[in-house]
């Protein structure tokens, strides 16, 4: 079984893509919606983050406290570092694990959006990348996200370039105006030989 990193810049539309091909049969990992789970039922990882942030980083319910740790890492950036050095180790081998039993599968997707910046690109046979011009990603996420162009632009800063990101992938998908299916539906045929 093939195992394939999706990844893309804020606002490409990876969740789409990720729809498109679950459609098409294959099982997705989303990493952020795993890692989310996880930062609330892995006794290891909710252990670190208290033993790092004080208790105050779980809510009275035993859930993360989303908006203090965010308040952190805003204002101390390498906090986002430890909690990545966290998170991630756990998450990889959670994703591991859920391979196991997708084995019946010709291939499997790993949708992250920082593949590239954390290394992990490197444990995958293939690299789907999505991309899409600046203004128009910038736009998705102004009404996605109900927030400002400067604070896209400043969120797309923190990311690896585009460029560098389609450079090292095996398949790039296009999505401006661009027909998204057939693009799927071509890199989908490829995957399954």
């Amino acid at each position: 079984m093939l195992k394939v990193g999706l990844t893309g810049g804020i606002g490409t539309g990876k969740s789409i893509v990720a729809k498109f091909f679950k459609m098409l049969g294959i099982p997705v990992y989303v990493s952020d919606l795993e890692a989310r789970q996880l930062m609330n039922s892995n006794s290891i990882i909710r252990e670190q983050l208290l033993a790092k942030f004080g208790a105050e980083v779980y809510t009275k319910d035993s859930t993360l406290n989303r908006k203090y740790l965010a308040n952190i890492i805003f204002h101390k950036p390498e906090a986002l570092q430890e909690v990545n050095a966290i998170v991630h180790p756990v998450v990889r081998s959670n994703f591991v694990d859920w391979c196991k039993q997708k084995a019946e599968f010709p291939y499997v997707i790993q949708e992250s959006a920082i593949l590239f910046d954390t290394g992990l690109y490197k444990n995958f046979d293939k690299i789907i990348c999505i991309t899409a011009d600046e203004n128009i990603r910038i736009s998705r996420v102004m009404k996605r996200d109900n927030v400002s162009a400067d604070l896209v632009t400043a969120r797309m800063k923190n990311q690896i370039p585009e460029k560098d990101k389609i450079q090292k992938s095996d398949f790039v998908i296009y999505n401006n105006s661009e027909f998204l299916i057939p693009q799927i539906i071509k890199i989908d045929k490829y995957l399954r030989k």
